[in-house]
């Protein structure tokens, strides 16, 4: 079970990213990609397109106010509010561009960290075990390390899962950039070709109800992928578009248990401290 931002329909599925055939890319070897949808009701239809627009809402408001802790950080961090002198803010803006950050909310926390009360945010990872042993990663950056602390474990355990220590659970994920793109499979073999000139690692069909692809890079190649496919007009997804953790194994496990953890992985994801959890 995988989940960058963790929606109950990425995490049902248990593919978002790391499941399914990954794609090698070779001037000799063009794979189909297969994808497929169950017929639905009109009004089932509608109640799904509606839970997928919050959801979409939700996984837009937690990008957003991750970059404007990270605002607050590199202004206060990296010598001032003026991005010509502080590289480190210079570096955060971009990547907000990047992810179509809106220009006042970038205002707004450059203004708020030169507020002398706002004390600058700590980047930290806890780690878990939900149900069914299915390991959990949980990236937080927070102004209060007790509180955050404290507000995970105590959803965890009522959640019904268990606090990991340190590195148990961190060493069965690897950091990768996630470009997922929203294109019918008519680009198939015009994604392949762009992303394999822009250094990407794979490629696959997307499996959380949308048409697309999503392509995997090395951090250092991820920048550069996107702009390329960017440049190239594919419609880039940025709610799904990111650095994120990839579970190199997976934990299997039944319906029930499944629901379980969506539930726990929700909870996690509802306090402000925390800015993305990873499932196996």
């Amino acid at each position: 079970m995988n989940d960058i931002y963790s929606t109950k329909a990425n995490l049902a599925s248990r593919a978002c990213i790391t499941t399914g055939v990954l794609h090698k890319f070779s001037s000799n070897n063009r794979r189909n990609l297969t994808i497929s949808t169950s017929p639905l009701s009109m009004g089932r239809k509608a109640a799904k397109i509606a839970k997928k627009k919050n959801a979409e809402d939700a996984k837009r408001t937690k990008v957003y106010g991750k970059f404007g802790k990270l605002i607050v950080t590199a202004v206060k961090e990296g010598g001032g509010a003026d991005p010509v002198t502080n590289q480190q803010l210079a570096k955060v803006l971009s990547q907000a561009k990047e992810m179509n950050v809106p220009k006042d909310l970038i205002d707004r926390n450059i203004k708020r960290a030169t507020d002398t009360k706002q004390v600058g945010f700590m980047e930290l990872t806890y780690e878990a075990y939900g149900h069914g042993g299915v390991g959990i990663v949980m990236e937080v950056l927070t102004d209060n390390v007790n509180r955050a602390a404290a507000e995970t474990r105590a959803i965890v355990n009522k959640g019904g899962g268990k606090m990991a220590e340190p590195g148990s659970v961190l060493f069965n994920f690897e950091r990768k950039g996630v470009i997922t793109l929203s294109c019918d499979r008519s680009q198939e073999e015009k994604v392949f070709e762009l992303a394999t000139d822009a250094g990407a690692e794979d490629i696959q069909a997307r499996k959380d109800g949308h048409e697309g692809f999503v392509v995997l890079t090395e951090v250092s190649a991820f920048s550069t992928c996107r702009r390329q496919l960017a440049e190239a007009e594919l419609a880039i997804d940025e709610n799904e578009t990111a650095l994120k953790m990839v579970p190199l194994t997976q934990v299997e496990v039944d319906d029930d248990t499944s629901d379980a953890n969506i539930a726990l992985t929700e909870k996690l994801l509802e306090l402000d401290d925390v800015d993305a959890v990873y499932t196996q």
